[in-house]
């Protein structure tokens, strides 16, 4: 069965960090990208960082860049999401998401975590 459990999300201060990880099970881990997406009330799901499997190219959107980073571990299933000098401006629910296929699949699979809260506030 496919899970993506999310954890690490919680309140933090203004210019503090926070960790947030992704246990994968379920599929072939090591053939998908993965990515971090946040949503804020009201607003439209937004893009936040994303890594190829290799773990060798990662991406970020301009808000967090030099600010997060993302990085996988293949040998343990693990995406995480280091977020540093945090804005209240990034108070979202993040989401962890996986796409590719399994091994000798021809079905482009996607993965959705449950979310986990994030806020910052004073």
């Amino acid at each position: 069965q496919v899970q993506l459990v999310e954890s690490g999300g919680g309140l933090v201060q203004p210019g503090g960090s926070l960790r947030l990880s992704c246990a994968a099970s379920g599929f072939t881990f090591g053939s998908y990208t993965m990515r971090w997406y946040r949503q804020a009330p009201g607003k439209e799901r937004e893009l936040v960082a994303a890594l190829t499997s290799a773990g060798s190219s990662p991406n970020y959107a301009d808000s967090v860049k030099g600010r997060f980073t993302i990085s996988r571990d293949n040998t343990k299933n693990m995406v995480y999401l280091q977020m540093n000098s945090l804005k209240p401006e990034d108070t979202a629910v993040y989401y962890c998401n996986a796409e590719g296929r399994n091994y000798g699949g021809s079905i482009l699979r996607n993965y959705w975590g449950q979310g986990t809260q994030v806020t910052v506030s004073p």
